[in-house]
């Protein structure tokens, strides 16, 4: 059996181990991605829900060799069908990876999409001014179904009338609130406002930590309202997730459905998801000092 046959069963026992709980496959995974993995299989099993269905679909997208191991870059696409309680959804992930093979056979298999937490850490947006934060308002006219189907549109894809960034889950999010009707302003000056123009944008666009603080700092315009449960969002609110819990926000979701106990479920960029649980446990990032934001959108 070649490495390419070798590789299409590694996709088939990638799928088929989310129904049948073996994970002897695994060890051909970093630890990081067994332990999500597992986290995710435990979450499953504390909401009461199960994967009854799961596929990976695999595109090959470049190969180099390093010294005598062949080491192939592909695109995963991976589907699961959940029932949870009594009703069924499916959920949707893309992500870039790295298999590398010795002879013909697979000895590791890598994620090599870029992190959220690695996000922020890069750009120093400084936090405003408590003075900057205001009472707030009641925002815009949000056209949440707009924004959702936007979501839905460009989970896994990249609009072409906007720049797209190796860690993209703020500015995706950005979109769909444009999407949905949200009001810019503030163009050309990046640590203004909350605007994309003529391929340049605000830092609160594209920054994890700098939307946060927009939400908090310009709720008048965005009409954003902190909420202090998850349950309490709709479709069309969005989530900020700080990893590590030091104050500096990495990642950015919005919601897109809810599941049969009320809680939501997201869309994504950088590591592409589609109605993913809004808690993130099983994502590489994850850390036990994980906080969250929780904002409801358009003062509704």
């Amino acid at each position: 059996m070649g490495w390419y046959e070798e590789w299409r069963r590694h996709l088939r026992l990638a799928s088929d181990l989310w129904v049948d709980r073996s994970l002897d496959h695994y060890r051909v995974f970093e630890e990081k991605d067994r332990s999500a993995m597992m986290r995710k299989k435990r979450l499953l099993k504390e909401r009461k829900a199960e994967i009854v269905k799961a596929s990976a679909a695999g595109a090959v997208t470049g190969m180099h060799w390093s010294g005598a191991a062949r080491v192939v870059r592909y695109r995963l696409r991976q589907q699961f069908l959940i029932k949870h309680r009594d009703v069924f959804y499916l959920e949707e992930r893309q992500t870039d990876r790295q298999a590398v093979f010795n002879g013909d056979e697979l000895v590791r298999d890598r994620s090599v999409t870029v992190e959220p937490e690695v996000k922020a850490r890069s750009a120093e947006i400084p936090d405003p001014d408590e003075g900057r934060l205001r009472a707030k308002g009641k925002g815009f006219d949000y056209d949440r179904l707009s924004a959702v189907k936007y979501a839905d549109r460009w989970w896994c894809d990249a609009n072409p009338e906007y720049k797209a960034f190796d860690v993209d889950c703020t500015n995706f999010v950005s979109q769909c609130l444009r999407a949905g009707g949200a009001p810019m302003h503030g163009q050309f000056n990046p640590g203004a406002g909350w605007w994309y123009a003529n391929h340049r944008w605000s830092f609160s666009w594209t920054v994890a930590h700098a939307l946060r603080w927009y939400f908090e700092g310009e709720s008048q315009r965005m009409g954003a309202v902190s909420v202090d449960r998850p349950e309490r969002l709709q479709p069309g609110d969005v989530i900020c997730y700080d990893f590590q819990g030091d104050g500096r926000f990495d990642h950015s979701t919005i919601v897109t459905a809810k599941d049969a106990d009320g809680m939501p479920l997201v869309n994504a960029h950088t590591t592409d998801s589609r109605h993913r649980y809004w808690s993130y446990e099983d994502s590489t990032a994850w850390t036990p000092n994980i906080k969250y934001k929780f904002f409801h959108i358009g003062g509704d």
